[in-house]
């Protein structure tokens, strides 16, 4: 009788062995109990404000590299006519599994932001393949003989950039899914 009231005592002051319980709606039971708490779940996890930062600039970011990738697969005169001759003969020269690659890289970073802003652990993966699709086509551009324009120091910091971005990407969603932030 002493521990029952010990215990007693405790849920009727909102904590449980020593832990705070919110305050729950209590429904009566019939009869002699005083009542039972029921739905004690806690409220799923907050995003914190910087994975709304993260996952905008990562949307706006990569939606340029979709757009890049668009506009030279549909051969956009102005997207054309910004290029040297020697780099259209390079991307006409491209095999199709490579541009295969190239769409994986672009697209599977604008899906990793948007399920990224979506809280979905599938962003890891899809930053994944990303990096994956980046690998490849950077790994065949750097063992072919590229044009002169996507070889100099400004290309090789840009590339750099690129790297730097996805990397960052994909072990920030992976720490926000092993935080519980991303279900």
């Amino acid at each position: 009788m002493l521990l029952e009231s010990a215990l007693s005592r405790r849920f009727e002051d909102g904590v449980v062995h020593g832990i705070f319980v919110p305050e729950q709606p209590q429904r009566r039971s019939g009869g002699r109990g005083r009542g039972t708490l029921e739905n004690l779940q806690t409220d799923p996890l907050r995003a914190p404000a910087h994975l709304w930062v993260v996952g905008v600039i990562s949307l706006l970011w990569n939606s340029f590299g979709c757009y890049d990738y668009t506009m030279t697969m549909m051969r956009d005169p102005q997207t054309m006519a910004a290029m040297t001759p020697a780099t259209v003969a390079y991307l006409e020269a491209m095999p199709a599994w490579l541009t295969t690659f190239w769409a994986l890289g672009v697209w599977g970073s604008l899906a990793g932001s948007i399920l990224l802003l979506a809280r979905s652990r599938h962003a890891v993966m899809a930053f994944a393949v990303s990096l994956l699709g980046l690998a490849v086509s950077q790994g065949y551009q750097m063992m072919t003989g590229r044009p002169a324009e996507m070889n100099g120091t400004a290309m090789a910091i840009f590339t750099l950039v690129i790297w730097g971005a996805l990397g960052f990407l994909l072990l920030y969603s992976r720490r926000m899914a092993a935080a519980g932030v991303l279900k």
